[in-house]
């Protein structure tokens, strides 16, 4: 089982959870694929493109679930990073965690990661 992971804002999944699946925020529509992150990416994700941001949602799913249509692509820095070609389906969320932001301005993940993937 591989755990990979979506930051989503809270209202995007509520109105997710009405239909029953995510299309994808404003950047997935944009490139035509939902940008996911694995455990050990995704703490980089957070600081990256959603500093700063409350209200914002750790979506947690499994590799495996999503079929072909989950594709691993080069991206920053030449990383593989999961990126999924279809909507996601809420229904299969392992896990759906608040993502608080800490004292420090950062999003603490604390307990939300498995063990010794987070940065």
């Amino acid at each position: 089982m591989t755990l990979i992971y979506k930051i989503v804002p809270r209202q995007l999944w509520q109105q997710a959870k009405h239909i029953g699946l995510f299309t994808g925020a404003t950047v997935d529509l944009v490139d035509g694929f939902i940008h996911l992150s694995a455990a050990g990416q995704v703490e980089e994700t957070a600081a990256k493109h959603f500093a700063g941001q409350h209200e914002l949602l750790l979506v947690a799913v499994e590799a495996e679930d999503l079929g072909d249509d989950l594709r691993w692509e080069a991206s920053r820095g030449g990383a593989s990073f999961p990126h999924l070609y279809a909507p996601l389906r809420v229904d299969s969320a392992r896990s759906v965690e608040p993502l608080p932001v800490g004292a420090d301005g950062r999003h603490d993940f604390a307990g939300l990661l498995p063990v010794g993937k987070s940065a």
